[in-house]
Formats: structure tokens, sequence, C-alpha cells
């Protein structure tokens, strides 16, 4: 007989990050849902894994469901490792993804191919109403492409380069093979399932 399906709640209300992290969660026996939109998410900070949890934490606490969250960013040496865990927000919030990708570029303006690592971190946190948690986290190493490229993905996708390609050139099963947020997800895999098997 087939294992029986625990409903998890995943703190964002975005289609396409839903579709993406539980197509990373597949092999357990859960069924993936978003947060309710009578569900309000803390403030973000400046730590990834902090950020993460109190995600996890809130919807586990306002749906009495086993909670899932996520937070990410892009760090770049030639910038000090910024935007970091600010990098949704970076710029303000008149800026789009196309207008966050041109500030990273103008930033860059004469930085040299040598210069240009970055890297997308990710932690992913699982979190049960009766305050049980785990973290994981996950990094992909790239550097900043001279132009957008690409039309996939979303956020600094077409900006950061893996190899010859930016993540926006990637096929979805290529890039979740190599993200951060695969990675995240996927070496969160256990602990969730140890979570729910205890009875999250």
């Amino acid at each position: 007989m087939p294992e029986p399906r625990t409903r998890v709640v995943l703190a964002t209300r975005n289609a396409g990050k839903l579709r993406e992290i539980a197509a990373l969660l597949c092999g357990l026996p859960i069924e993936l849902v978003p947060l309710p939109e009578s569900v309000a998410l803390p403030e973000e900070g400046d730590a990834y894994e902090a950020n993460a949890l109190a995600k996890a934490e809130a919807a586990a606490h306002a749906t009495g469901h086993p909670a899932l969250g996520d937070d990410s960013g892009l760090e770049v040496d030639a910038l000090g490792g910024a935007p970091g865990p600010q990098s949704a927000r970076w710029g303000g919030p008149g800026l789009d993804d196309a207008g966050r990708n041109a500030l990273l570029l103008a930033k860059l303006d004469g930085v040299d191919d040598a210069q240009r690592g970055a890297r997308f971190v990710c932690v992913a946190a699982c979190a049960t109403p009766d305050g049980r948690r785990a973290t994981a986290r996950g990094v992909c190493e790239g550097r900043i492409a001279r132009a957008p490229r690409g039309g996939a993905g979303f956020g600094y996708d077409p900006v950061f380069e893996v190899g010859a390609r930016t993540f926006a050139e990637l096929a979805a099963p290529e890039k979740d093979a190599a993200s951060h947020r695969g990675r995240a997800f996927r070496a969160l895999a256990p602990s969730l399932r140890a979570l729910l098997a205890a009875g999250g």
C-alpha cells in the first residue's frame, strides 16, 4: 500500500515556487499546498536561516500543519557579498526583477571576468505546530554575466552564469539539479521525512 500523504504548507503563494519545490520533494509522501491568503508572514531580516524558520513556523502555527519555508539570495564577491538576504528587496521597492538586474550590472561595470564571482544561497526550513524544526543549506557557485540572457526563471537568473549558460537559459530539470534551492530542499528531505514519521 502507498504511504499515507501528509498535508504540508509551503510558506508562499507563488505558484511557480510551489511547483518547483513540489517537484524537488516528489519522493516524499506529502501533499504540498500554498499558504492561505489569510496568513501573514513575518517581515524578513538579514539572515537566511532566521528568515526561513520564521516563515515555516508562522505557517505551521497558523494552519496547524507541518510547514516549509525558504529564504535565498545572491552574494556577489565584488560587492562584498551584497545583495545577500536583501536580494528580493535590493534597490528599493520601485525596482522589478529587470531593474535589479540592471542595477547589478551597472555596479559591476568595468569589473573584469575574474572578479565577477557570485553564488546563490538558499536555506530551507521545516517546522511542525508543536515546535520541532530543521534547516538545510544549499549553495550554487557561479559568476555574473555581462548582460542578461535567457527567457526562463525569475529574479537574477538571467545574469547568473553556471558554466557557459545563465540559469535563465537552463531547462527546469537542469536548473533544479544545479540550483541552490534544489540542493537545499534535497538536503532537507530526510529531516522532513523524520519529522513527519514522528507525528509532525
